[in-house]
C-alpha cells in the first residue's frame, strides 16, 4: 500500500467504444430505411420482393440482438431507470403522438386516435425495448433464458387473442433475439469476425437470395414482421411455432453473416452509429409523407433505375439523420435530461456535501 506521501497512480484511460458495434448499428439502420423505401415499390418486382425478404429476415434481429447485448448491465438502480424513461419512454410518447398527427394531417386519417397503448409504425421498437429492458434482470437469473424465450415466442405465435396493446405479439416474437444478445459475451462476436466466416457468408447470402426468390409467390412476407399470430395470417395454429423456429434459425444465420462483413476498424460512418435511433425515428416522417402524397406512384420509380435511386436516397436520408447536427437539434426530445422530474439520490447529495 503506498504511503500518503507517494503520488497517486495515474488513472486508467477511459474505455473506448468498440467501432464494430457502432458500424453494425449504422449499417443495420441503413438497411431498415432501405427496406421501408422498397415497401411501396416491391409489388411489381420479384427481385425487389426477394431482396425485401432477405433484408427483413435479419436487419431488425441484428439491431435487437445488439440492444440485448448492451442491456447486460441494466438493473433497477435509479440512474438506469431514469435513463430508460428519458431515452425510451419519453421519445415513445413524443413520436407516437407526432406520427398520429402526421397520419391525421397529411394522410387524411382524421379519425385516428392518439393511443399510447397501440404503437403505430416505427414506435413499436421503443415500447418493445422498454419491456425487454425491464425484464432483463429476470433473464439473467433464470437457468435457461434462451430456450424459455423461444418457448414464449412459439406460444405467442399461436395466440390470436393477444391483441394490439403495446404491440405485444411483436414484443414476444422478437424476444428471443434480445435474450440471445443479453446472453452473449464478447468472444461470441469475435468468433464471427474471422476471414473464414466472411468467406462462408457469401454462399449463405446467395442461397438465401435464391430461396427468397422461390418463396416470393409462395410465402406471405408478413411472417417477417412477427406482429401477427399464425391464424391471423391465414395459417393453422401449428404453423406459428414452426415458423418461429425456422425464421429464428434463418435470422440468426444471416445476422452472423452480416456481422462477419461489418468493419472492425473506425470508418467514416462509425460515429453515425451512436445516432441510429435518431435516424430510425425521424426517417419515418419522410417515408410516410412520401407514401401519403403519392410520390412512389411515379412509373419510372417502379423500374430498376428508379428502384436503385430510391434505395440510394433512403440510405443518404438516414445517414444525414444520424449526423451530429441533427442529434443536437432533436436531443431535447430523444435524450432529455428532465432533472426536474426525478428525486435527487440521497447518497449522491451526501457525497456532494462531503466534497464541498
Amino acid at each position: 500500500m503506498p504511503s500518503p506521501r507517494e503520488p497517486q497512480a495515474a488513472r486508467p484511460p477511459a474505455k473506448q467504444r468498440d467501432a464494430f458495434f457502432d458500424n453494425a448499428k449504422y449499417l443495420a439502420i441503413v438497411l431498415v430505411a432501405m427496406g421501408h423505401s422498397w415497401d411501396p415499390l416491391k409489388d411489381g418486382s420479384r427481385t425487389l420482393q426477394a431482396a425485401y425478404m432477405v433484408v427483413y429476415a435479419f436487419h431488425m434481429p441484428a439491431f435487437i440482438l445488439i440492444s440485448g447485448y448492451f442491456s447486460r448491465s441494466f438493473d433497477m438502480r435509479p440512474e438506469k431507470l431514469k435513463r430508460l424513461l428519458t431515452g425510451v419512454v419519453v421519445p415513445y410518447i413524443v413520436f407516437e403522438t407526432a406520427y398520429t398527427f402526421l397520419a391525421r394531417t397529411v394522410g387524411g386519417e382524421t379519425d385516428m386516435p392518439i393511443s399510447l397503448l397501440d404503437p403505430w409504425y416505427l414506435t413499436w421498437f421503443l415500447i418493445a425495448l422498454f419491456v425487454w429492458r425491464l425484464t432483463a434482470p429476470l433473464w439473467k437469473v433464470v437457468r435457461h433464458p434462451v430456450p424459455l424465450s423461444i418457448a414464449i415466442a412459439m406460444l405467442a405465435s399461436m395466440s390470436p387473442d393477444i391483441g394490439n396493446d403495446l404491440d405485444l405479439q411483436r414484443v414476444l416474437q422478437f424476444l428471443p433475439f434480445f435474450v440471445i444478445g443479453l446472453s452473449m459475451r464478447p468472444e461470441h462476436f469475435q468468433a464471427v469476425r474471422g476471414r473464414r466466416v466472411r468467406m462462408l457468408s457469401v454462399p449463405v447470402f446467395l442461397c438465401a437470395s435464391a430461396v427468397a426468390w422461390w418463396a416470393v409467390p409462395r410465402m406471405n412476407p408478413a411472417w417477417f414482421y412477427h406482429r401477427d399470430s399464425a391464424q391471423e395470417l391465414g395459417a393453422p395454429w401449428w404453423c406459428g411455432p414452426v415458423m418461429v423456429l425456422i425464421l429464428l434459425g434463418c435470422s440468426l444465420l444471416l445476422t452472423a453473416c452480416f456481422f462477419a462483413w461489418v468493419p472492425r476498424r473506425t470508418m467514416w460512418f462509425t460515429t453515425l452509429g451512436t445516432g441510429t435511433l435518431y435516424g430510425y425515428l425521424l426517417h419515418g416522417f419522410v417515408t410516410r409523407t412520401a407514401a401519403y402524397q403519392g410520390w412512389f406512384d411515379a412509373k419510372w420509380l417502379h423500374r430498376p433505375l428508379g428502384e436503385v435511386c430510391v434505395t440510394l436516397l433512403a440510405g443518404a436520408l438516414v445517414t444525414a439523420l444520424c449526423t451530429a447536427p441533427v442529434r443536437r437539434v432533436f436531443r431535447f426530445v430523444m435524450e432529455p435530461r428532465m432533472e426536474w422530474a426525478f428525486r435527487k439520490d440521497a447518497a449522491q447529495v451526501a457525497r456532494a456535501r462531503t466534497k464541498a
